[in-house]
């Protein structure tokens, strides 16, 4: 659970999910890296010192703390690790549990699971069902019948009369066992108090990044806000249009969907639509970093790029710069790192408040 910031470069560069940000950072205009265009040509740039802007502070609390790490370890416990077996179920308790619904003896959809994880009293099923697993033994199995509500959600179940077959397998204990906590075998983490410390740290350290993200892009976006573009050749327009379509096409893959119904789910949009713009709003961006890196020298050079590199290979366990940049361009990990540069100055000459 410890922060893997050192090892994002890997999604974000060779992962499908890249970001508009920087797919596109590596487009030329008659065959020029951004870096080597004459950009001021694009773009006149407001201000990007001393922007105020208000992000969240870094909370982590105990009840967050609690709730994960129960969470983490429900997978962990079974009635053979850490589940209570030798009482009854009381409200209040969360119980592992299978279950099988039926209408006049034909089990319906979505009736019917196993393992599943249920606070007793949370009001997570229908009214009743929680109920009658009160005062049920660990591997004893119950029919509970019910009613569904009038006006429950599913029209085909409201108001039916059905009875679910109920086997409780264990209750979950409220206190995280050692020997549980031991079988997970997290590197320096042996009882409660170090698992606890190691929860933390990792909700602290994602806190800590989201704000940061947070950070990055209200700040980004206050900028580009202030900057004066011109009318871009065609020529680049499309390269980032081609790009962002590529992106987009493999983020849906992922999802097993195909591109244009994924920009309508998620985006509101046609494909042609999102496209576009999205295209259009990735290259102002590339253009005025770029912009702001030749002013404050914020280009990387070979030598930064290299040392970039080998850190993170050396954070990923691959042992070889090659290895680890695989068939992706150097150009494009030199965009990277350049936005990062860019972003990490817009931010530290930043006025923040919380």
């Amino acid at each position: 659970m410890k922060n893997n910031r050192h090892k994002k470069i890997v999604n974000i560069m060779v992962g499908a999910a890249m970001t508009l940000l920087l797919v596109g950072c590596g487009a030329s205009d008659a065959d020029k890296e951004l870096k080597d265009m004459n950009v001021d040509k694009y773009v006149s740039l407001g201000t990007y010192k001393g922007l105020e802007i208000s992000v969240d502070p870094v909370v982590v609390d105990d009840a967050q703390v609690d709730s994960l790490m129960q969470s983490a370890v429900q997978s962990y416990i079974s009635a053979d690790n850490g589940g209570i077996t030798d009482r009854a179920v009381a409200m209040g308790d969360t119980i592992n549990l299978d279950y099988s619904g039926k209408r006049d003896g034909v089990a319906f959809d979505g009736g019917t699971a196993q393992n599943q994880s249920l606070g007793i009293g949370s009001g997570s099923f229908i009214p009743g069902f929680e109920e009658g697993l009160v005062d049920v033994m660990p591997g004893e199995t119950v029919d509970v019948p019910l009613s569904f509500p009038e006006d429950y959600w599913n029209e085909d179940l409201a108001g039916a009369e059905v009875v679910f077959t109920v086997t409780v397998n264990y209750i979950y204990p409220e206190e995280v066992p050692e020997d549980v906590i031991a079988s997970m075998e997290i590197e320096g983490v042996t009882n409660a108090a170090e698992f606890r410390q190691y929860v933390y740290d990792y909700l602290y350290d994602t806190a800590e990044n989201n704000r940061k993200v947070q950070m990055e892009n209200t700040v980004l976006a206050q900028f580009i806000d202030g900057c004066v573009f011109q009318e871009f050749p065609d020529k680049l327009v499309k390269r980032y249009e081609d790009l962002t379509k590529e992106n987009i096409e493999r983020q849906a893959s992922q999802y097993g969907m195909d591109a244009e119904s994924f920009v309508s789910t998620y985006y509101y949009q046609t494909l042609d639509e999102f496209v576009k713009a999205q295209g259009l709003e990735s290259l102002k961006q590339d253009i005025a970093l770029q912009a702001v890196a030749n002013q404050e020298n914020l280009n990387v050079d070979d030598e930064e790029l290299n040392k970039n590199l080998l850190e993170y290979a050396t954070q990923s366990g691959i042992e070889t710069v090659e290895e680890f940049i695989g068939d992706t361009s150097l150009e494009m990990y030199r965009a990277y790192f350049m936005t990062e540069n860019v972003l990490n100055f817009l931010t530290d000459n930043a006025v923040i408040s919380e």
